[in-house]
C-alpha cells in the first residue's frame, strides 16, 4: 500500500502532474487497489505474491495517467471515513486523519534509507534467524562436526509478530512451491544449514568472519528448485525446527529491529544459543556488516543466471560483468540506456529447473 502511494506521488511529480492530479491518483489507489495479506496466506503461495509490489506500482502509474487525462479520483482520501486507514484506526471526527504526513524536498532522512537489504533470497523477517545461525556457525562450528543431520536434536527460534504468524505459520512447514518456500522459516533456516553441511566442517571452521560466512551459505534461485524443495536433508532439518512467540518484549522491538533468538542442541552434547538479534546484516541499522561485499557476491551469482553460468563457476565472468555494468550506476545513464536497461543477453539452458 505505502509503495503504491509513494509510486503515485513520485511518478506524478516526474510526469509534471499537478498537486490535484496527484491527490486524485492517490485517492484512486487507496479506494480501488488495496492489497491485503491474502497474498501471503494459505498453504502455497502464487507467482503474484512475488510480483506484489510491482503490481501495486503498476496500478499507481495507471491511476496517475488516468488522473492526468482528466479522470478524477476521491479527494482527501486519508480522512475518508470508509478508506482503509480510518477503518483500521477510527478518529474522533471527520476532520482528522489517523496520522500526520510530513513532506520534504531536501535532506537525507528518507524512508528508503531505513529499508532492509536481502543478502540472498529469503523473506526479510527471517534475517534475524539467519544472522543468529551464521553467528552460531562462526562461534561454534562443531555443531556440524558430526557430519550428519541426525546429530541435530532441536533448533528453537523465538520471534515476534507478525513474523511468527507469517513465516512461522504451520501451513508453511510443507512448502511445495518456491513462492511458499521463501516464506517458510523452517525451509529458509534448514536450507542455510544444509549448505553448511554440504561445505563440511573443515571449510566452515576455516571461515572466520561474517562476510565470508554469508557468501558461503547464501540462498540463491537454485536453492528453491524442485530438487531442493524435496531434498531429504533439508526436510529432516525442517522437522527439527520449533517456533516460539517471544511475546511483548519481541513485539515491542519491531519494526525498530528484527528481534530473533535461535538455539541449537545436538545429540552429541554441543549446544549454542544466540542473544536477541536486532539488526542482522543487511538491516539499515546494522553498522558492522560488509554490505557492499555481500551484495556484490549476490549480484555476481545472480548475474550468472543470464549468462548460463548459474552458480558463478567462473565460466563466463565477462558476460556477468557486462550484465552488472548495464544495471549499475543508474544516476549516470542516459534516457536511452534506462529505456534499454533490461534488454539483457540471456542464455537459456535446460540444466536447471526452477
Amino acid at each position: 500500500v505505502h509503495g503504491a502511494i509513494a509510486t503515485a506521488v513520485v511518478y506524478g511529480t516526474m510526469m509534471g502532474a499537478t498537486i490535484q492530479q496527484i491527490e486524485s491518483a492517490v485517492g484512486m489507489v487507496i479506494a480501488h487497489y488495496i492489497p491485503f495479506r491474502a497474498i501471503r496466506a494459505g498453504h502455497q503461495l502464487s507467482d503474484s505474491k512475488g510480483a506484489s509490489a510491482a503490481i501495486s506500482s503498476e496500478v499507481a502509474i495507471l491511476a496517475v495517467n488516468r488522473s492526468m487525462n482528466g479522470f478524477v479520483g476521491p479527494k482527501d482520501i486519508f480522512r475518508n471515513p470508509q478508506a482503509i486507514f480510518r477503518l483500521f484506526e477510527p478518529t474522533d471526527n471527520d476532520n482528522l486523519s489517523p496520522f500526520d504526513i510530513n513532506l520534504g524536498i531536501d535532506g537525507d532522512d528518507f524512508s528508503v534509507m531505513g529499508m532492509h537489504f536481502k543478502l540472498g533470497l529469503y523473506e526479510h523477517q527471517s534475517a534475524g534467524a539467519i544472522q543468529a545461525l551464521i553467528d552460531a556457525l562462526l562461534a561454534k562450528p562443531e555443531i556440524i562436526k558430526n557430519g550428519s543431520v541426525d546429530d541435530i536434536k532441536n533448533i528453537a527460534i523465538k520471534i515476534y509478530e507478525p513474523a511468527f504468524g507469517i513465516i512461522g505459520d504451520p501451513a508453511k512447514r510443507n512448502p511445495t512451491t518456491r513462492q511458499s518456500a521463501d516464506h517458510s522459516m523452517v525451509y529458509i533456516i534448514a536450507s542455510h544449514l544444509k549448505k553448511a553441511y554440504d561445505l563440511g566442517y573443515d571449510k566452515i571452521k576455516a571461515i572466520d568472519n561474517n562476510t565470508d560466512m554469508w557468501k558461503s551459505i547464501m540462498l540463491l534461485p537454485l536453492d528453491y528448485d524442485e530438487g531442493s524443495l524435496y531434498n531429504n536433508v533439508t526436510r529432516e532439518l525442517m522437522k527439527k525446527i520449533q517456533f516460539e512467540h517471544g511475546g511483548a518484549e519481541y513485539d515491542d522491538n519491531y519494526p525498530n529491529g528484527i528481534p530473533t533468538k535461535l538455539s541449537i542442541e545436538t545429540v552429541s552434547g554441543i549446544s549454542t544459543e544466540s542473544e536477541m538479534v536486532m539488526y542482522p546484516s543487511g538491516h539499515a541499522r546494522n553498522t558492522n556488516a560488509d554490505l557492499k561485499g555481500i551484495l556484490m557476491n549476490k549480484w555476481v551469482s545472480m548475474g550468472g543466471i543470464a549468462t548460463g553460468d548459474y552458480q558463478n563457476c567462473g565460466q563466463n565472468n565477462n558476460g556477468i560483468e557486462t550484465v552488472l555494468n548495464k544495471l549499475s550506476n543508474l544516476k549516470s545513464k542516459s534516457v536511452s540506456e534506462i529505456n534499454d536497461l533490461y534488454n539483457l543477453p540471456v542464455t537459456v539452458t535446460d540444466k536447471y529447473v526452477l
